[in-house]
């Protein structure tokens, strides 16, 4: 079944506030194995001109995939979830990612289209700090198998 032509250009409602702590932002980098003190050293961040811990670049997953699982489990939009695949992330900031940051995610679908029988997608989402001010822009595209690719 394919995907919903008319969710390109849909946008969804900002996300509940996410604050941005010392210790997810040590956590996120500890499993991903980066032992930048930018990222748990408050005196070497500060040191580097920041005002607290920054965060690993792509720390903002964090608040990212609840916005992509609220578009992809729209049962309007017709994606078989056991059929989809992660095609590309990009990251784009605006200004680093401080601990203390308050963050509020508002999504959109970019683009729907079909190719060789499978579904991409295109979500973007923006997310802003406290004042509304634009922190990251991430884009992600999502493929999603047609029956026979995916072996059905």
């Amino acid at each position: 079944m394919a995907l919903d032509q008319s969710f390109v250009g849909r946008s969804y409602p900002p996300s509940s506030v996410y604050e941005v702590s010392r210790e997810k932002i040590r956590e996120f980098a500890e499993a991903i194995g980066d032992s930048n003190p930018l990222f748990v050293d408050v005196e070497a961040a500060r040191a580097a001109g920041y005002p607290d811990v920054i965060a690993p670049p792509t720390f903002t997953t964090i608040v990212n995939l609840a916005a992509i699982n609220r578009i992809v489990s729209d049962p309007d939009l017709g994606l078989d979830y056991s059929r989809m695949v992660h095609g590309d992330q990009r990251f784009t900031y605006h200004r680093p990612l401080v601990a203390g940051d308050q963050l509020v995610v508002t999504s959109y679908v970019d683009n729907i289209m079909s190719r060789a029988g499978n579904d991409f997608i295109t979500l973007r989402a923006e997310i802003a700090d406290a004042n509304g001010d634009p922190v990251v822009t991430a884009k992600a595209q999502l493929v999603v198998r047609d029956a026979e690719e995916a072996g059905e």
